[in-house]
């Protein structure tokens, strides 16, 4: 009786998580399309949304791996768009935008998460949040998120767009012409801007001092 109680009290929590799954969807994907048609302030009601599907996503991936795993920020911004998103409902210029937004977004995940695990270390042994950062073909190296944000802080005083292009081809992924949509610029901009952020990064992250 007691067993099945519980798988009864299971399969209600379920279809729930179902059911709440599928109307935050269908809020996202409305917004989106509304955004993508000139609504403005859709934007604004979105970002909350994405910010949390963001959020539990890469507590996930950080709570079932180890203290040092390296994660992968592209990946997490395409899951809460495949959750969050119906996509027989959005064209690529929608899933540029979405992208757009949830790459600065989930920068401030991350951020927000290390601090969080600098602010809670007492006396234990550091444990980073580190990303995969492939500068270019021939460098691919583990960086500590802090460091990679406060490189491009120091890129952004310098030259906000180009700061900008790194955080989305970095943690979001985009292709460089929905980079190029994003921004409202040209694929040639987006490309020259990107050029110059990587070998700008290698330097900076190159001197950044290991703690």
């Amino acid at each position: 009786m007691l067993e099945s109680l519980t798988a009864a009290n299971t399969q209600g929590f379920e279809q729930m998580q179902r059911a709440a799954r599928r109307h935050t969807s269908s809020s996202a994907t409305a917004l989106l399309v509304g955004w993508g048609e000139g609504a403005d302030d859709a934007r604004a009601e979105l970002q909350p949304l994405v910010y949390e599907e963001l959020r539990r996503i890469a507590r996930l991936y950080l709570r079932r791996e180890r203290a040092d795993h390296t994660l992968q920020p592209t990946a997490v911004v395409h899951e809460a768009y495949l959750r969050l998103i119906d996509q027989r409902r959005v064209d690529w210029r929608n899933r540029a935008q979405f992208v757009g937004l949830a790459a600065m977004m989930m920068r401030r995940v991350l951020v927000s998460h290390a601090r969080e695990r600098s602010a809670a270390k007492r006396g234990g042994r550091d444990e980073r949040v580190t990303l995969t950062l492939a500068i270019d073909t021939s460098h691919c190296r583990n960086i500590d998120v802090l460091a990679v944000h406060e490189a491009l802080e120091r890129l952004q005083a310098l030259d906000p767009r180009k700061s900008r292009v790194v955080e989305l081809k970095f943690f979001g992924g985009l292709t460089t012409r929905e980079a190029a949509e994003v921004m409202g610029t040209s694929s040639a901009t987006i490309e020259r801007d990107w050029t110059f952020a990587r070998a700008w990064l290698y330097d900076a992250l190159g001197a950044t001092p290991k703690t």
